[in-house]
C-alpha cells in the first residue's frame, strides 16, 4: 500500500503544473506552495555551506573559532552525511561556498531525490569575477573599476561573470557591495566603489543589470545581491562589524541613495543585511530600513539574506535578544527571508510560527520569493551544468579582453616629473617590492589562480621590456611586508645601484587565501593609512642610491605616504586590477598606455585628517590643524595623464519647473598635448542657499572621453530634478528655489573646475 501511494504521489508530481515551463513563474510558485508543508516552506529560507567546505574546515577549526570567522564554517554535531540527508529530504533551500561544478551537480542530484524535487539555489562571492573558482576571469576589484569612471565596464563584468558562474554551477552573486566608503581604514575598501553615493549607485546598478539581464530568466544570468544594508563604510572606528552611528539625514542622503537606485533602476532581486548596527539597531532586525523604506516606499520585490552568522549575533554580539531563537524572531519579523547559514534557524522559525509569534504569511512571502528566483533561473528545467562546456564559457577571449580593458582604464597616475613613460636611456630596469611578483594584484575574494592566467607586475614589465630592448632585473623580498629583512633591503640597494631606474611595487595585500600576509581586506582593518611593514624603509634605502624611482602601488586600500609622493620621480596607483594587472601597469610605464584613471576616494595626508571626503559641509575647514595642512594629499577625481586637456566653462540649457524636467550641461574638451589620451569630465553642483546645510560640492555627472592629440569634442551631461534634490528642514524631499553653482572639470579640486550659475525658480516636490 505504501509503495502504491509513493508511486501515485510521484506520478502526480511528474504532471504537476509547477513543473510546466510554459506557465508563468507566479503560477508555478502558487502551485508548488500549495503542495508544500510549513516545514518545507521554512526549509527554503535555510542556507548551508557546501559539503567540500565542511570537509575542509571541520578538522581544522573549533566551534569557538568559527563564531569569529566570516568565511569558514561547519556544523558541530553534524556530519557531511547528515547535510546530504537534509538535502535529500528537501530541508535545504540554498548553499554557498560550492566552488566546483562537480560538487554543484552532486548537490543537485541529492535535491532531485527529495519529494518535490526543488533544486538548491547556490550562491557565491563573485565580487569581481567568479574568483573562488579555479581558472576564472578575474576582473579589477570594485574600487579599481570605480577608478575607470566608466559605468559600462561594470555591466560587462556582471554579464560575463554570470556566464562563468552558471557554467560552473552557481546562480547567485553576493555582490555588488554598494556601501559608501566614508572610513578608508576599513579593510573592505577594495570591495566598494568609493566615497561618493552617485558614483557608487551608478556602478553598482550597472553591475546588477549585467548580472540579472532584466528579470534573470535563462541559463546565463544570475541574481545579484546589493550589500550590505547599511552603513558599514562609516563605522565609528574603521573596523568591520563595529557600530555605525550617523544622523537620519546622512543615512538618507549619503548611504541609502545607491540602494534606491539598485532597487528602482537595477531591479536587484536580493539584498544582504550588514554585520553592523546602525544607530543602535542591529541591521538584521531593522524593520524601518528593510520593510518600511526598501519594500514599502521604494518597491523592493526580491528577498533578503543575512550576512554570515549575523542573525545569531543579534543575541551573542549585540545583546538585544535573550537567545538565538528571539534573534530569529526579531530578524524575520523585520523582513529577513533567508539565513546564512546553519541548522538552527529553520527549527526556530517553525517553533515561532507554532507559538503564534511569527505569521505563516511571513514564511509564505519569503518562500515564494526564493522559489520565484529558482523558477526564473530555469533550475527546475535543468539544475545541472554540462562539465564539457566549462572551457567554452570560462576565461574566454571576450572575457579576457574586458578584464584587460578594465585594468588599463583603472591605472591612475598620481605623480610624474617627466620620467614616464620610460625612454630608451633607461636601459636597465630594476624591479622590487612585496607585491611585485605575486597574485596580490587579484584582490580579495579570489582563490589562487593558475599562473598562466595571471600576469604579475614583474612579468608584465619583463615581457614588454624585452620587446623594447630594455633589461629587467629583480630581487625577491618577503611578500609579508613586516618580514622584509635587512639583507633583502641591502640586496635591493646593490641591485638598484646597477640599474638606470628602480620600479618599486609596494602596497597592501588583501588576497583572501594568503591570510598570513594579509594587511587589508575583510576583517583586516587598518589603524593607519601608511604602508605596512618595512616598505617605506625599502623605498628610502633605494632612493638614497640616487637612482630614479618609480613607485607602483598595488592595493585596494588607499596609501598615504607624503614622503614617497615628495621624493619618488613618479607614482602610479595600479589598484587590484585583476588577471592582467601586470600587463596594464607595464604598458603605462612604457607609454603603450596613457593612464586615464581617477581617484574614487580622497587621499588624506594622514589618518589624523579623517573624516576627509570631497563632499564635506561648509564649516568643516573653518579652522585649521596647527601641525598639518587641511588639504588632501590627492583629491577625489584626481589623476594625471601623459598629455594635457583643456575643458571649457560649462553651458546650461533648459529649466527646471517640475520633477520630470531636466537640463543639459555641455563643455568643450580639447587634447592640448602631443599624444592621445582619456579624460574624465566631472560635473559637480552646490546649492548656494538652503534650508539645511549642503555639501560644498556633489558629483552629479561624469563622462570618460578619448581624444587624439589636438582633437576636441563636445561632452554633454544631463541633470534631472533629483540631481538638485535633498531632504529639507522637515525631511521633505524637494528641490528648493534659488541659485546653484555648476562646476565642471577633471577633479573635485576647485583649481581644476570651471563654473556657471543656474537658478531654479520654484519649489519642486520629489518622490521619496
Amino acid at each position: 500500500m505504501i509503495g502504491s501511494l509513493s508511486l501515485s504521489f510521484a506520478q502526480s508530481i511528474k504532471n504537476a503544473p509547477y513543473l510546466n515551463p510554459k506557465l508563468s513563474a507566479q503560477e508555478r510558485v502558487n502551485d508548488l506552495m500549495s503542495r508544500m508543508t510549513l516545514e518545507e516552506k521554512i526549509a527554503q529560507m535555510c542556507q548551508y555551506v557546501g559539503l567540500e567546505h565542511i570537509k575542509e574546515n571541520e578538522g581544522k577549526l573549533t566551534a569557538e573559532q568559527i563564531k569569529k570567522m566570516d568565511d569558514r564554517g561547519f556544523y558541530p554535531g553534524f556530519k557531511v552525511s547528515d547535510i546530504e540527508n537534509l538535502i535529500k529530504d528537501g530541508q535545504i533551500g540554498s548553499m554557498l561556498h560550492v566552488v566546483t561544478a562537480e560538487e554543484a551537480n552532486y548537490i543537485q542530484s541529492l535535491a532531485m531525490k527529495s519529494k518535490l524535487k526543488i533544486p538548491v539555489l547556490i550562491g557565491i562571492d563573485a565580487i569581481h569575477g567568479n574568483g573562488l573558482y579555479n581558472g576564472a576571469t578575474i576582473y579589477p576589484s570594485p574600487i579599481s573599476m570605480a577608478a575607470t569612471f566608466e559605468d559600462a565596464l561594470n555591466y560587462d563584468c556582471g554579464k560575463q561573470s554570470a556566464i562563468e558562474m552558471r557554467a560552473t554551477g552557481s546562480h547567485w552573486a553576493f555582490t555588488p557591495n554598494i556601501d559608501v566608503l566614508r572610513e578608508p581604514r576599513w579593510g573592505r575598501t577594495g570591495e566598494t566603489y568609493g566615497e561618493d553615493p552617485f558614483l557608487v549607485g551608478n556602478m553598482g546598478t550597472e553591475m546588477i543589470k549585467g548580472f540579472q539581464q532584466g528579470d534573470f530568466t535563462g541559463n546565463e544570468k544570475v541574481i545579484a545581491c546589493a550589500k550590505h544594508l547599511i552603513g558599514g563604510g562609516e563605522s565609528i572606528n574603521g573596523l568591520n562589524l563595529a557600530p555605525t552611528d550617523v544622523s537620519e539625514r546622512t543615512l538618507l542622503e549619503m548611504h541609502l541613495p545607491p540602494y534606491k537606485k539598485a532597487v528602482q533602476e537595477g531591479k536587484v532581486f536580493s539584498v544582504m543585511a550588514a554585520h553592523n548596527e546602525i544607530n543602535g539597531i542591529p541591521s538584521h532586525m531593522d524593520k524601518h530600513l528593510m520593510t518600511e523604506i526598501m519594500r514599502d516606499q521604494w518597491g523592493f520585490k526580491g528577498f533578503y539574506v543575512s550576512d554570515w552568522n549575523d542573525v545569531e549575533r543579534i543575541f551573542s554580539v549585540h545583546h538585544v535578544a535573550k537567545d538565538f531563537k528571539e534573534a530569529v524572531l526579531f530578524s524575520v519579523d523585520a523582513g529577513l527571508d533567508m539565513n546564512m547559514h546553519g541548522p538552527l534557524f529553520g527549527k526556530y522559525v517553525l517553533e515561532l510560527v507554532n507559538e503564534g509569534k511569527l505569521s505563516v504569511d511571513r514564511v509564505n512571502f519569503a518562500c515564494a520569493k526564493i522559489l520565484e528566483a529558482k523558477f526564473k533561473l530555469g533550475l527546475f528545467e535543468n539544475p545541472y551544468v554540462n562539465l564539457k562546456n566549462i572551457d567554452k564559457k570560462v576565461f574566454t577571449k571576450e572575457h579576457q579582453a574586458t578584464a584587460l580593458e578594465g585594468a588599463r582604464k583603472a591605472i591612475t597616475l598620481l605623480k610624474n616629473d617627466g620620467i614616464l613613460p620610460l625612454q630608451s636611456q633607461y636601459k636597465k630596469i630594476f624591479v622590487v617590492g612585496p607585491n611585485a611578483n605575486n597574485q596580490t594584484t587579484l584582490g580579495d575574494w579570489v582563490k589562487p589562480q593558475p599562473e598562466d592566467r595571471v600576469t604579475t607586475v614583474y612579468e608584465g614589465l619583463a615581457a614588454l621590456a624585452k620587446a623594447k630592448g630594455h633589461e629587467v632585473s629583480y630581487v625577491a623580498v618577503s611578500e609579508n611586508s613586516k618580514k622584509i629583512s635587512d639583507s633583502e633591503i641591502s640586496q635591493s640597494v646593490e641591485a638598484a645601484k646597477q640599474s638606470d631606474v628602480a620600479v618599486l611595487v609596494l602596497g597592501e595585500n588583501s588576497f583572501r587565501h594568503d591570510w598570513a600576509n594579509k594587511t587589508t581586506g575583510e576583517n583586516i582593518d587598518r589603524s593607519t593609512l601608511q604602508l605596512s611593514g618595512r616598505q617605506l624603509e625599502l623605498f628610502n634605502a633605494i632612493k638614497k642610491t640616487g637612482k630614479p624611482v618609480v613607485v607602483v602601488y598595488v592595493s585596494g586600500s588607499l596609501i598615504s605616504e607624503p614622503n614617497i609622493e615628495k621624493n619618488a620621480n613618479a607614482t602610479i596607483f595600479g589598484w587590484e586590477a585583476g588577471s592582467f594587472a601586470g600587463q596594464a601597469v607595464a604598458e603605462a610605464i612604457f607609454g603603450d598606455l596613457n593612464p586615464g584613471g581617477k581617484l574614487p576616494l580622497t587621499f588624506p595626508r594622514s589618518v589624523g585628517q579623517l573624516q576627509m571626503v570631497y563632499n564635506y559641509k561648509p564649516s568643516q575647514y573653518f579652522h585649521k590643524y596647527h601641525d598639518l595642512a587641511k588639504t588632501p594629499l590627492y583629491p577625489f577625481g584626481y589623476g594625471l595623464s601623459y598629455t594635457s586637456f583643456e575643458i571649457s566653462a560649462p553651458k546650461v540649457t533648459g529649466t527646471l519647473s517640475n520633477d520630470t524636467d531636466s537640463v543639459t550641461v555641455s563643455v568643450e574638451v580639447k587634447n592640448t598635448g602631443n599624444v592621445a589620451g582619456d579624460e574624465v569630465v566631472q560635473l559637480y553642483i552646490h546649492d548656494e542657499i538652503s534650508s539645511v546645510t549642503r555639501p560644498v560640492k556633489e558629483l552629479k555627472g561624469y563622462q570618460r572621453v578619448h581624444l587624439k592629440a589636438g582633437e576636441s569634442k563636445t561632452v554633454t551631461l544631463q541633470l534631472n530634478a533629483e540631481s538638485f534634490g535633498f531632504y529639507d528642514l522637515n525631511f521633505n524631499y524637494v528641490v528648493e528655489p534659488g541659485d546653484f553653482t555648476i562646476f565642471v572639470g577633471n577633479s573635485s579640486d576647485d583649481k581644476n573646475l570651471k563654473k556657471t550659475n543656474f537658478t531654479v525658480s520654484q519649489k519642486i516636490n520629489l518622490k521619496k
